[in-house]
């Protein structure tokens, strides 16, 4: 699965192609653009819902004959020049200076919106004088997402090394490597760093949310030839060599979904939720128990159940000592 952004440019690419060739078949342009007939399929299906509004008149109309033939109606609209409202040409200026103050932007970007910036200023008038008043300040994660997602991003366009400060949440622990880059996808809502570790000596993925720190080295990256990794219907469940267990979360202990692979999930009365999923390390599970205290038990194994409640019961015989 590609980012959004080569998604992006490859729909415009589309397009651009289908202008050009009215009635090319549908094989060919697969064969053009060196995908699946099925992906040139979901793509067509896309710009169905691509246009300048939800207008039906403005709205592209990509349809395929019985021939198997590729046509794209009502291609001029989204060509034709844009016409801003004085607030809208205001809040685009705002956010286009907000983005070339992000750091770790590439300088061929900077420059790419140096110019936007310009022309729009220029045909803004007042609205653009308006506009110098305002200023955005990215605060707290935020600014540290958006900073971590331009350097790897940069790293990624100019194949350079990374280290990276990672947050590993079934260790509980911040975690550093040096990572070779290999492209950034969005999977369910969240930005992955798809990349080949050193230390690991293994592709993995690094979330977006749980990069503390991202450095861009100087050393150029050099990931190992791996087969392409199929994220079109998510993440793969866990692997199959791991222990199989059972948890039950309360109401706030829904977030272990959002970091923990799991393979089967059930809606519970109480507004909680029973996970089965599979791990190497049992050790792992036992401290995610520890840290939901209340909010959430394990079922089974037995064996994982009554080390969890031995290591619970020395941690609390431990604090009776100290308090004590």
């Amino acid at each position: 699965m590609s980012n959004a952004i080569d998604d992006t440019r490859r729909l415009l690419s589309l397009v651009a192609y289908l202008r050009e060739r009215p009635g090319t078949h549908l094989d060919d342009v697969a064969r053009a653009f060196g995908l699946p007939v099925a992906q040139v399929e979901a793509d067509l299906g896309t710009l169905h819902m691509c246009g300048t509004s939800f207008m039906a008149d403005d709205l592209l109309e990509p349809h395929v004959d019985f021939e198997g033939r590729v046509f794209l109606d009502n291609a001029d609209a989204p060509v034709r020049p844009v016409r801003l409202a004085p607030h809208e040409a205001l809040a685009l200026l705002v956010a286009l200076r907000a983005l070339a103050g992000l750091s770790g932007l590439r300088e061929r970007d900077k420059v790419a919106l140096g110019r936007v910036t310009a022309k729009l200023e220029d045909a803004a008038g007042e609205a653009a004088r308006a506009a110098e008043g305002v200023t955005v300040e990215f605060e707290g994660d935020d600014a540290a997402q958006e900073s971590a997602f331009a350097t790897m991003d940069r790293a990624v366009s100019e194949k350079r090394r990374l280290r990276l400060r990672y947050y590993v949440p079934r260790r509980d622990e911040i975690t550093e490597r040096e990572v070779d880059p290999i492209r950034l996808v969005l999977v369910d809502g969240h930005t992955y760093l798809v990349a080949w570790c050193r230390q690991a000596e293994g592709r993995r993925l690094f979330r977006l949310d749980r990069v503390a720190e991202a450095v861009l080295l100087d050393e150029a990256s050099e990931p190992q030839p791996i087969e392409p990794l199929d994220l079109a219907d998510g993440f793969a469940p866990t692997a199959a060599d791991g222990i199989e267990v059972v948890l039950e979360l309360g109401p706030g202990g829904r977030w272990v979904t959002e970091y923990y692979r799991y393979d089967k999930i059930e809606e519970l009365a109480d507004g909680g939720l029973r996970l089965t999923l599979r791990t190497p390390d049992p050790a792992g599970i036992r401290r995610l128990a520890l840290r939901l205290g209340g909010h959430g038990r394990v079922i089974s194994p037995p064996e994982l159940v009554d080390d969890v409640r031995r290591t619970a019961s020395a941690a609390l015989a431990a604090y009776a000592d100290q308090a004590g």
